[in-house]
């Protein structure tokens, strides 16, 4: 096996297996040695048809899988050039998972850019991993009958975030139109196609931060869509979304993504981030005064209950008050792997208990894209 550069698992001859296999989803499987791909194979030949190869062997993939699996160091420019090799047959897939054992936001930006679906970071964990690809082959479908796959609104959002998060972490430049952009189709996609749509397929198929940030935007946008804002408006509301935490690019996500409780010092860490966010953004030349605010001030409450300035009543702006709400509800709604995701009426009970805190018009105004669009 070690020398192994391409790995079909197994089929037993046995007519009724071989045909229980062929009706199970077809897996492909890419890695940068032997030992990573029969790992990975061993843990998913049990529930899927698997094949496999070795990134520096010849690309072998015949047949759009339903899913494609890459663990492979992405600080490496041969792996990544052999992935962007098979760049054409990755985009078919349903699913593309990328295994980072770096758990590094260049990394992840990494594999993004590569055309990830969803990284998960850390050792191979099989039980995640399972639980990643366990969704039905067919797409999901919203409660409207339309499909829930993934577009590349979603895929050039995710990108563009982990490519902000990158340019904090390696002193790079940010750049300030790409992630505008982005916004802005996602402004279309929910336009087109509204927000439960985009909500079901950003859970998914991304987690942790960078689930968050696609979650915040566009909750924020059809929260602006629903009050009839304008255009230009808009255009600050969603950039405002897309940048407000960009302070956590300088957190480990080892603490970003913790599950459960975080400690004092955790916590304390957290809140550095509207800081740090502004400083990093307060001298570049495409980012206003809006969004400069936004990003530093999206975790204050009317009370002066929040961090890091305790502003309170009209210190705060609307903007601010629009994406603070916003904010709130996309991390109750989060999917995380390690506990049950909250519903949407259940996180809109609890915006509306946070009297004092919140803008009672504005939380009113909020249920509908809370509850029904």
């Amino acid at each position: 096996m070690q020398n192994a550069r391409t790995i079909t698992c197994p089929v037993k001859r046995d007519d009724g297996i071989r045909k229980a296999q062929s009706a199970r989803p077809f897996v492909h499987v890419l890695a940068d040695s032997s030992d990573k791909l029969s790992g990975i194979c061993s843990a998913l030949e049990q529930q899927f048809t698997v094949a496999g190869e070795r990134l520096d062997a010849e690309a072998k993939l015949s047949q759009v899988p339903y899913a494609i699996v890459i663990r492979a160091e992405l600080r490496d420019v041969g792996n990544i050039a052999a992935i962007k090799k098979r760049a054409a047959k990755l985009a078919k897939a349903t699913k593309r998972i990328f295994l980072v054992e770096h758990s590094s936001h260049v990394c992840i930006s990494q594999a993004y850019a590569l055309g990830a679906t969803l990284v998960l970071a850390g050792p191979l964990n099989k039980i995640k991993l399972l639980a990643a690809l366990a969704d039905p082959a067919e797409p999901a479908l919203d409660s409207s009958g339309r499909s829930t796959q993934p577009d590349n609104a979603v895929e050039t959002a995710a990108t563009a975030i982990a490519s902000m998060f990158t340019a904090v972490t390696m002193g790079e430049p940010l750049d300030v139109d790409g992630t505008k952009d982005a916004g802005r189709q996602i402004a279309e996609r929910i336009t087109e196609h509204g927000l439960s749509e985009w909500l079901a397929t950003v859970r998914r198929h991304h987690e942790g931060t960078y689930q968050h940030c696609l979650l915040v935007t566009g909750l924020a946008i059809d929260f602006g869509l629903s009050l009839g804002v304008g255009r230009t408006d808009l255009e600050r509301l969603y950039s405002a979304a897309m940048f407000h935490d960009i302070g956590k690019a300088q957190i480990p996500l080892a603490i970003l993504d913790k599950p459960g409780r975080l400690d004092a010092d955790e916590r304390a860490m957290i809140e550095t981030h509207p800081a740090a966010g502004y400083d990093f953004l307060k001298d570049h030349e495409k980012i206003s005064p809006e969004i400069l605010d936004a990003v530093r001030h999206h975790h204050e409450y009317l009370d002066g209950s929040g961090y890091p300035d305790a502003l309170a009543g009209e210190s705060i702006n609307d903007i601010v008050r629009l994406l603070t709400i916003s904010d709130i509800f996309a991390a109750l709604i989060e999917h995380r792997h390690y506990k049950p995701t909250m519903s949407r009426t259940e996180a809109y009970n609890i915006l509306c208990g946070m009297t004092g805190k919140l803008e009672k018009a504005l939380v009113i105004s909020f249920k509908e894209v809370a509850l029904s669009r």
